[in-house]
Order: C-alpha cells, then structure tokens, then sequence
C-alpha cells in the first residue's frame, strides 16, 4: 500500500483576493495573519474546511479565507456551523465570531453548541465593545465604560466568555491575545482537539476601545500580568519570581514569591488541564491582584453530538433498504385529476 502524500499548503494559499477592510491597526488582522500561518501547520485542506460568522466586525472573516464560507447572521453562526457538522462531518468546521454576537442575541446558540459538544473551532474576538455598529457597550463591557448606549458609564456587569463556557459544558477553553506569538499554538491545540474548542482572543478595538487590554498586553506589564499555562508545568509568571498557590482554607487561588527557583515550596501548583475546578478558578481570578490565565485552561475530551448523531442514524437504519417511493407513499395518499376546461 502506497503511503498517502502530506498535505503542502503555504499561508498565501488560505488568502483571498478580497480586500481586506478592518480599520487601520485593528487587532483582527493579527488574528487573520495568525489563522493563515496556522492553517499549513494543521496538514489540512482549503477545500474540507469552511469559516462560518455570525455579525460585526470579525464576521468578516470567511471573505478572506480562502476556504468555504458562511456569513450567517447575528448570533445564528452556530446553527448553521451545527448543519454544516451534521450534514458532512468530514468538513474542518471554524466559527468566527465576537462577544456581543455570541454572547447577547447569540448567547442561546453559543451555549447549546458548547454543551451539544460539536467538533469545531470556536473564535470569540473579545474586544469589550460593539465596534461594526459604532462603540456601544457590549455584553462583556467593564462596568463604567462610556459609549453612544452608556453615556454616563454602564452599569452592566460583564460577562466572562470562558466562564460562560466552562458553565456550558465546553470541554476545551482557551484564551490567546490577538498580537501574541503564542496564538498559534493556542489554534494548533484547539484544532488538535476532538470536540467543541472554544478560544477567547483579545482583540483590540483601535477606534472604540483602543488599549482596553493595556494593563496586561502592554511590552512592559507583560511579564507580571500574564500567566501562559502549559499542561504538566509550574504555573510561574512574572519571569518565575512569582506563581499561583492553592489556598486550602478559601479554596482559590493565590499569587506566592518563588525565591531561588523553589517553586515547589512555595507551594505552586502544577497546570493540569483536566481540572475543571482549578480551570474555574482560573478564569475567574480578579485582574488587579492576580495575572491573565492564557493558553489552554481546561481540556477533556468526550464523545462528539455529530458522531452520536451519526451511529444513531446508522443503527435506526440497520437492517432497512432506503426507498423513497415508498417513503412518499405511505399513508394516506391521493390523486389531482384535472378537470375538463369548459367556456
């Protein structure tokens, strides 16, 4: 038997001839760069893989991939990547989306895919406003933001787009920062992984909301405001002087000084991407006094809603010989004759 030929794609493969029409600086063109590097790094082909988008600005996506597209409409984006899954579930399903697509009117769709567990990629461009429509304040807006619809400041607590995953049962939640070199290993394991992966990226909002994400994606904040978590590995930040400690007492987390590289003393915990507990924790941690979590929080495959979907089909069909004619005629049924025309 002949081996089969690796898949060779280039980044300019997976780009369109479309222009590409963000505004100027907008973090959804890192976002697209680091989808297109990904793509020839997953071995897969342009042809099997379709880019579904909901409304707003990162919707826009599917144009400029050059692959299958939908660009459905607001929050409806999981529906239709739910019959794309159903219908061919060979097909490398992606879906684009943003908060207040996903997470307002699209909230429902979101949250039935996540626990429905259907094998795809989930991009949520978090950038904390309503950018397409012009600044309103969105879903996962900080209390406080002035916008057009919250001219004295909102009063809106927000939501948290990995909480609410974790909450609906996603068994893969990750984050990535738009302008970041790790994106694409962030994309690569969401990829890799059998199921529904949901991937929070920060995104900046140069017109709207520009530098929202400062406080930890700034060169010189970086360090001590970001956590990269890898499986198997001491949760340090802060260039190792510093790591997340359990506190058995509270039962959360804690931020310890590591002296000496003695991270196992100061009682830093090891990141194990099963724990759906500490990955709560994680994802909750209140950003003044504590770092950004980012990477994969939590990993735990289980069964596909496609592939159930699948064997049930085949074993209500066993033993039965497909005929449509006799499908349709079934039941009752009855003739239209026409009438004689008569003047």
């Amino acid at each position: 038997m002949n081996d089969m030929t690796a898949i060779v794609t280039k980044p300019k493969d997976w780009e369109t001839d479309q222009e590409v029409r963000w505004c100027p600086g907008c973090g959804d063109y890192a976002v697209l760069k680091a989808v297109q590097r990904t793509m020839p790094e997953l071995g897969v082909k342009p042809e099997n893989t379709v880019f579904v988008s909901g409304i707003g600005c990162s919707s826009r996506f599917p144009y400029y991939m050059e692959t299958y597209g939908f660009h459905t409409i607001h929050g409806r984006a999981p529906a239709v990547a739910t019959g794309v899954k159903l219908a061919n579930p060979e097909l490398d399903v992606w879906i684009i989306t943003g908060d207040g697509d996903a997470l307002s009117i699209g909230g429902n769709h979101t949250m039935h895919l996540l626990r429905r567990n259907l094998d795809c990629q989930v991009l949520l461009f978090n950038n904390e406003i309503y950018g397409l429509t012009k600044g309103q304040y969105s879903p996962t807006s900080r209390v406080g933001t002035r916008s057009p619809s919250t001219p004295f400041g909102s009063v809106d607590r927000p939501a948290n787009p990995c909480a609410f995953a974790l909450g609906s049962g996603a068994r893969f939640v990750a984050r990535g920062i738009d302008v970041h070199k790790n994106l694409v290993s962030v994309l690569k394991a969401a990829h890799a992984h059998k199921g529904a992966s949901f991937v929070e990226i920060y995104q900046n909002c140069i017109v709207y909301n520009d530098d929202v994400f400062a406080g930890f994606t700034d060169k010189k904040a970086a360090p001590a405001k970001q956590l990269w978590l890898e499986n198997g590995k001491p949760m340090l930040f802060d260039g190792g002087a510093k790591g997340l400690a359990l506190d058995t007492a509270a039962l959360t987390l804690k931020v310890v000084d590591v002296e000496g590289g003695d991270w196992a003393g100061a009682g830093v915990i090891v990141h194990d991407e099963t724990n759906r507990s500490v990955a709560h924790m994680l994802v909750e941690m209140p950003s003044d006094a504590f770092p950004v979590a980012l990477g994969v929080l939590y990993r735990s495959p289980a069964p596909t809603f496609e592939s159930a979907v699948v064997a049930q089909n085949a074993q209500a069909a066993k033993g039965k010989t497909a005929d449509l004619q006799k499908l349709i005629s079934a039941g009752q049924t009855w003739q239209v004759e026409k009438e004689p025309h008569t003047i």
